[in-house]
């Protein structure tokens, strides 16, 4: 592991940098030994940033053809490229009924493994969290999985707490295609959520 001082630079993500964001969530699913079930396209994962209209055949683009979801990213400088991506963090809002306020769910943190003792996954964190503060948001959230040691131990040492008494559940293929299918109508307008 190399551990150098961090010498890149933090910023919102922008749409020419979705090709490489692909880039490094393929890395990310390799590492976590998940590569066949990345499915995204830069269409999609642009559509899902950036918003777009609705009247795009993208079926990731929310009703309102506003971002889904939002990412940072850590530039540097790479003698191959002039600068390039170290590492993201692809997030988006949740919501505390608890606390009557949203909080930010980090789907994705990744930092290319010669990068990693750096500083920029700490830093992509505080970024967060400083979202989150400034915009009165009570929680950062993410999932780990759990044989990822190096990843608990860092958030170990950032004081992250596990919520060990939650299990994630998710409903995917044809699980759920079989549960929406079971679905009656409620509701003629569905442009509300």
């Amino acid at each position: 592991m190399t551990t150098t001082p961090m010498t890149g630079r933090i910023r919102p993500a922008t749409p020419a940098d979705v090709p490489e964001i692909l880039e490094l969530i393929r890395e990310l699913a390799e590492y976590e030994k998940s590569l066949a079930e990345v499915e995204s396209t830069v269409e999609q994962l642009t559509a899902v940033l950036f918003g777009g209209s609705s009247a795009t055949d993208m079926p990731s683009v929310t009703p309102s053809g506003a971002p889904a979801a939002y990412a940072h990213v850590v530039e540097f400088p790479d003698p191959e490229r002039g600068t390039a991506l170290a590492a993201f963090a692809l997030w988006f809002l949740n919501t505390s009924t608890w606390t009557g306020t949203h909080g930010v769910y980090l789907e994705d943190l990744y930092v290319r493994p010669q990068l990693r003792g750096s500083g920029y996954g700490k830093q992509l964190l505080a970024t967060l969290a400083q979202v989150c503060l400034e915009r009165g948001y009570q929680r950062l959230e993410w999932s780990v999985l759990d044989w990822n040691e190096p990843a608990l131990g860092f958030y170990s040492a950032i004081s992250a707490v596990p919520m060990d008494e939650w299990t994630v559940h998710r409903l995917a293929g044809e699980a759920l295609a079989d549960l929406a299918g079971s679905a009656t109508t409620v509701a003629s307008n569905t442009t509300a959520h």
